[in-house]
């Protein structure tokens, strides 16, 4: 019955470590690459219109968690296409949805119990490390022939450096882009391995760690517009 009991506990911590149910497109990873150069029109985002989304998985797929974030940044059009972009990602602003956490379940812990849990020391130490950022380093045509996305309608496949707590790492992912004379907007829905930013809750190989789903998505619904 002990050997059992044991087994049991295995599956299900292996289960948890294999990830959740994510929805999105797996980025592409590698050293961080030279920033582009800013050249062309300017566009700035427009915070009021423009949202970052996360989500996260806690044993093994059930019970995500998810919120939102705010930035600030701006984007370069040159021959109506993106030239360059760059991104400042507000780490305090860092909200859990209330929908997202069931107090009855969790002991009473709620969503601003969560936002505590994610901002300090266990993960990301908005006090020492108060904003990330994502430089855009290239932006190219999607090709529906070897490019594959959740997004029915991808235009294009972006590469930027996403540096968090000081770590930088290019990542490459698919994205809706609309423009037009005064606007731009780009869409995308990816997953990051947060490990790879060296994100964990507690030593590596904590137990702890394993119940959190490795993969987290994020979803961009970025509008900038040109000042008139």
């Amino acid at each position: 019955m002990r050997k059992l009991s044991a087994l049991t506990i295995v599956a299900a911590l292996a289960l948890a470590a294999c990830g959740g149910n994510s929805n999105a497109d797996k980025v592409q990873t590698s050293t961080a690459q030279e920033i582009a150069t800013e050249k062309g029109t300017v566009f700035h985002l427009d915070r009021a219109s423009s949202s970052i989304k996360w989500k996260a998985y806690h044993k093994g797929g059930f019970d995500p968690r998810f919120g939102t974030l705010e930035s600030e940044g701006s984007l370069t059009l040159e021959n109506d296409a993106i030239a360059s972009g760059k991104f400042t990602i507000d780490m305090n602003s860092l909200r859990t949805d209330d929908d997202a956490v069931d107090v009855a379940k969790t002991g009473g812990k709620t969503a601003a119990d969560l936002d505590g849990h994610l901002k300090n020391e266990d993960f990301f130490e908005v006090e020492k490390y108060p904003t990330a950022k994502l430089d855009i380093t290239s932006v190219r045509p999607f090709d529906p022939a070897k490019d594959k996305s959740v997004l029915a309608d991808a235009t294009n496949v972006i590469s930027g450096n996403l540096t968090i707590k000081e770590k930088t790492v290019n990542i490459s992912f698919p994205a809706k882009v609309s423009i037009n004379e005064n606007e731009v907007t780009v869409q995308s829905k990816f997953s990051i391995n947060r490990q790879d930013w060296g994100l964990t809750y507690g030593t590596d190989g904590d137990p702890k760690d394993w119940m959190i789903s490795q993969e987290v998505d994020l979803e961009f619904d970025i509008i900038a517009k040109k000042q008139l």
